[in-house]
């Protein structure tokens, strides 16, 4: 074997490298290094997770009880603050951490479901239209281009009026307004993927439309996909909280980001700034942390700029 290297046990041509490539998850963490702004957000992300999950259990008090004797309490650390309340209470006596903690889980559920379901439904219509061309290609693009015509928050707003409110509702509605998005993303690049050798190799061994769409060129786009679902998870964070604002969303009983700051709008000239301020940062920090969580996935699978 003399044009051949042994590593362990087992015979290698000439030339392989012996280096083994580090693993992706060390390769994820070692991106991370000299980035604090994207371990910032992971670890806000992280606690903005850890306090909707664990809301039943970390939560001092039930977010839709109040006692109008402690109303508008302020926070804990001003004065007239009470220990039991540690960033206040709302107009109706509700603990505003409790509440802050629950809004969460709708946040996060509407966040991701949304983004999944839009690119579910975003990603197979794109590569049908990308694949097959023609008709199916300019009908699905069409369609994508007149609601593009359409304000989304509008689209929106209209679709609930006729649905009502409701958490799958809402899910829904979102979902559908922002298919489009990953339909043109993914066509885009399946333009390009289907001409390449292994697509037409493929062909030639008689492998399914399907097989080919969702096992050789779905797995080559999905860096792209991947990117762009992150930002989408944030710009629905805040479609749900504006939606939340307006009274459309999951119903005036379950608390809501948007629904507090709505609530705590009415306190602006009283003076009861707490009330609005921390759901109103809540949404703020969420949504800051998925966007810079987003430039790190960017930049990590941005192939020119591999660790």
């Amino acid at each position: 074997m003399s044009q051949a290297v042994v590593a362990a046990g087992r015979p290698l041509a000439a030339g392989a490298s012996q280096v083994r490539t580090p693993r992706r998850g060390r390769r994820l963490l070692a991106s991370l290094r000299g980035r604090w702004l994207a371990r910032l957000a992971l670890l806000i992300l992280l606690a903005v997770v850890a306090s909707g999950l664990a809301a039943p259990l970390l939560a001092p008090h039930a977010p839709r009880v109040g006692n109008l004797l402690d109303s508008k309490l302020p926070p804990v650390w001003l004065s007239g603050g009470d220990a039991r309340f540690v960033l206040g209470t709302d107009e109706l006596g509700r603990d505003i951490l409790s509440r802050v903690m629950y809004g969460a889980q709708v946040s996060l559920i509407v966040g991701i479901s949304a983004v999944i379901l839009a690119g579910a439904i975003g990603i197979t219509l794109g590569l049908v239209a990308g694949y097959f061309r023609g008709r199916i290609d300019d009908l699905i693009m069409r369609v994508a281009d007149i609601q593009l015509a359409l304000p989304q928050i509008l689209l929106a707003i209209a679709m609930l009026a006729v649905l009502g409110p409701g958490l799958q509702n809402v899910v829904l509605v979102l979902a559908i307004t922002n298919w489009v998005t990953y339909a043109r993303l993914v066509r885009g690049q399946v333009l390009s993927v289907r001409e390449k050798e292994f697509i037409e190799a493929a062909r030639c061994l008689g492998v399914g439309h399907a097989a080919i769409m969702f096992r050789h060129i779905l797995p080559n786009v999905m860096a792209s996909i991947i990117v762009v679902a992150s930002f989408a998870v944030a710009n629905t964070i805040l479609a749900e909280a504006a939606l939340s604002f307006l009274g459309l969303s999951v119903g005036p009983d379950v608390p809501t980001w948007g629904g507090m700051v709505a609530a705590g709008r009415d306190q602006i000239i009283t003076g009861q700034w707490w009330i609005y301020t921390f759901p109103g940062l809540a949404i703020m920090l969420t949504v800051l942390g998925v966007n810079l969580v987003g430039d790190w996935l960017r930049d990590y699978l941005d192939p020119r700029l591999k660790v």
